[in-house]
């Protein structure tokens, strides 16, 4: 078992009703795709995206913050835990990032319904540092598109007003159609 399944496999135990998760993150690449590198299933933590439009519902279910909260603690001794749950407008993704979530299939989850944004949102979501692990990351992504959609991809991107966010995205941006133009 992987570390983001042992994670997830961990909090679905403490769930006690259905529970939707968007995973984005190495926890995203690790298991969104049936050839995912190997190091992506070494990261020590899962990230999430919580849409603002679930977000009243979130805050109040408690069963889903205790739920991590003991998924951390049981986890610890181990260098795992759940981490970054941000809302949809602290990170990079376009405007219809919801509506192209795909299923993650993971089998045996008794409460958690993981899913991760779309190849393209999650690049954009790759986008928010400037980071020689992110830009792998990007580059296997990349990977699984067509090179015509990139200039498309960033024209779409909603960028949080986060000045070193924005500053990244333009570093990105430059590299990004540098090493894929005409490829």
């Amino acid at each position: 078992m992987n570390h983001p399944e042992k994670i997830l496999r961990t909090l679905d135990a403490h769930l006690t009703k259905e529970t939707r998760l968007i995973l984005y993150g190495r926890a995203a690449l690790a298991l969104g795709f049936t050839h995912s590198q190997p190091e992506f299933h070494s990261t020590l933590d899962v990230d999430a995206i919580l849409p603002e439009n679930d977000m009243e519902v979130i805050n109040e279910d408690d069963q889903f913050w205790t739920a991590i909260e003991k998924t951390n603690d049981d986890l610890k001794s181990m260098g795992l835990y759940i981490t970054h749950l941000f809302t949809e407008s602290q990170v990079i993704l376009s405007s219809k990032w919801l509506d192209q979530i795909e299923a993650i299939p993971l089998t045996g989850l008794g409460y958690l319904r993981l899913f991760r944004p779309s190849v393209e949102d999650l690049i954009l979501t790759k986008m928010m540092r400037i980071d020689p692990q992110d830009r792998n990351d990007i580059e296997f992504l990349i990977s699984q598109l067509p090179p015509q959609k990139i200039e498309s991809l960033l024209a779409e991107a909603k960028i949080p007003k986060i000045v070193e966010i924005r500053e990244a995205f333009e570093e990105n941006s430059r590299w990004l159609l540098n090493k894929f133009s005409g490829a």
